[in-house]
């Protein structure tokens, strides 16, 4: 029997335009990822719309909207084999308004691929202050991927081309950045490619002839070699953690047909089986794992790295979500948190952090909104002593241990029992203005049960909409919500399609979402007993003619 390969997940990251996606694509089909005759329909569709540079890059661009548009969008998965791993790349966007997919890709990656456009202005644009390039590799190593490859791209672009001038000045730059952020230069190699002509990606250039080749520091003694190929050979194989309890932060949810509700993501630590009961947090469901496949083959057992799809029972697409963490009902499942701990560095925030800013953490693949509760100590970035106890304020440079609390519910483990749910970067104006590492969560077990009611809602200064809904709330979650939403209610609802939503509203307040909130006209129901719901300051309720929710009215005062 043979000897199954080490699975390694790979990220693909780097400034808009640098290559990724072509690079990618070329290197999945010399590996056999990819038919010759898929890669032919590509092709000829590239060529057709006028984008046939973009032949290698259609591999992983399979949605139409990114074709058109011609960027990566959302992650992509693919699969191919080296002589010593199995690879998944997790091919990330590089536009800035797609950074939380980027990171949401990083946080199930082993290994970062790394890849810097060589072509004249193109590099330049990728390591300044507003390219993707040094972020990128920043939240890389936030989110736990120690090891990193880079890939100077475009060599063929260069003046003149294929310039070991041009190649030394990139190397010089980037290892400054990768220091800066952590990473140490002498374990990092850099290979100078073409992903477009396949230059020096699977066999050693002719067109180079002055690049004697890579070199990397491991602890088992030094890598060297000269291709992209041999250092994916060359990557350290990482450690599983198979005897901790299940966690499996979920990356999408699916409904497929004659199949039923499949969830994908990839587990962290533990291990999953078929039969096995899963709890969901936080939304406390349970279902039973009918089924579990990876890269379209049934699988036994599961194991910490893979990327899986499994079919679960008696579970609706509509109640789980991106975000939402499974684990084993039996054996310490996940649970939401009411608050947590964390040690933050502030990188990148124009003002001054107080207590109540509220910025959106990105952790495993949860995107929620979080107040800095309490500015609890403040910390020398280099020695961790402390320095200060109750800060006023923290600027950027500063580093902290600081309570936080989810504006709505959000599972994170401590960094020391689970290292891929307890860190976390921090977003805020389009940009990471803090990063950092939970030290201990505040669990929330209590039930959070969904009541229906029916509810006026008038607009009354904006005028903007009046109607009835029927609504299906977590109590706990519409109070927060309400307390979150004082100040907007002039977007609160807008007619979409004959249904009041505003899912952007939602997204960012809490209220909302199919697991939590659901917005349809009319309809029945009793009454929605609002003394059970905290209200914010200024919002007052008219209470209905049964004295009531039902047939009253939630009002926006003005002082």
């Amino acid at each position: 029997m043979v000897k199954e390969k080490t699975h390694v997940n790979l990220v693909v990251i780097g400034h808009v335009d640098s290559g990724k996606s072509t690079t990618t694509g070329h290197l999945v089909y010399k590996c056999g990822g990819i038919e010759q005759r898929k890669l032919e329909k590509f092709e000829k569709a590239a060529a057709q719309m006028g984008k046939s540079s973009f032949k290698f890059a259609w591999v992983l661009d399979k949605l139409k909207a990114e074709r058109e548009r011609g960027i990566t969008i959302d992650i992509s998965l693919l699969k191919f084999s080296t002589q010593k791993y199995t690879l998944t790349i997790i091919d990330a966007p590089g536009h800035r308004d797609f950074i939380k997919n980027m990171i949401t890709g990083t946080s199930q990656a082993d290994v970062a691929l790394l890849v810097v456009s060589a072509a004249k202005g193109e590099y330049e644009a990728g390591v300044s202050r507003s390219g993707q390039t040094r972020e990128h590799a920043l939240l890389a190593y936030t989110l736990g991927v120690k090891q990193i490859i880079v890939c100077v791209n475009k060599m063929d672009m260069t003046e003149p081309p294929f310039s070991q001038k041009r190649f030394d000045e990139v190397v010089r730059g980037v290892s400054g950045f990768l220091k800066k952020i952590g990473y140490d230069p002498t374990t990092v190699p850099f290979v100078p490619i073409s992903g477009w002509t396949g230059e020096n990606m699977i066999t050693a250039t002719q067109k180079m002839p002055w690049f004697q080749g890579w070199k990397s520091r491991q602890r088992e003694g030094n890598a060297s070699g000269k291709t992209l190929l041999e250092v994916l050979d060359s990557i350290h194989p990482p450690v599983r953690t198979i005897n901790k309890p299940l966690r499996l932060p979920l990356q999408d949810v699916y409904k497929i047909g004659g199949v039923g509700t499949v969830p994908v993501g990839k587990i962290e630590t533990g291990i999953l089986k078929p039969g096995m009961t899963l709890m969901f947090s936080p939304t406390k469901l349970t279902a039973e794992v009918k089924s579990i496949e990876m890269h379209h083959q049934g699988l036994q057992t599961a194991l910490p790295g893979h990327n899986v799809g499994f079919n679960i029972k008696n579970v609706a697409v509509k109640n789980l979500r991106r975000g939402d963490v499974a684990g084993n009902a039996q054996q310490d499942p996940p649970s939401d948190v009411s608050s947590f701990e964390a040690q933050v560095i502030v990188l990148n925030h124009p003002g001054k952090v107080k207590a109540g800013y509220s910025p959106v953490l990105d952790c495993h693949t949860a995107h929620v909104s979080c107040r800095f509760a309490e500015l609890k100590e403040k910390l020398d970035r280099r020695t961790g002593n402390k320095l200060e106890d109750q800060p006023q304020v923290l600027m950027s440079g500063d580093a902290a241990t600081v309570k936080m609390v989810p504006i709505k519910p959000m599972c994170v483990e401590s960094f020391f029992n689970y290292p891929p749910l307890g860190r976390f970067a921090a977003r805020d104006l389009k940009q990471t203005v803090a990063v950092g590492v939970i030290k201990s969560v505040v669990k929330d077990h209590g039930s959070k049960p969904l009541h229906k009611a029916q509810v006026r809602v008038s607009l009354e200064a904006e005028a903007a909409v009046e109607a009835e809904v029927e609504v299906e709330v977590a109590f706990e979650a519409f109070a927060l919500s309400l307390r979150e939403a004082a100040g907007e209610w002039a977007r609160l609802f807008q007619v979409l399609g004959g249904c009041l939503r505003d899912e952007a509203w939602e997204a960012e307040s809490g209220l909302g979402g199919s697991d939590r909130v659901r917005l349809c006209p009319g309809g029945g129901g009793g009454g929605l007993f609002l003394d059970r719901v905290e209200l914010p300051p200024g919002v007052s309720v008219e209470e209905g003619p049964d004295g009531g929710g039902a047939g009253g009215a939630i009002h926006k005062t003005h002082k």
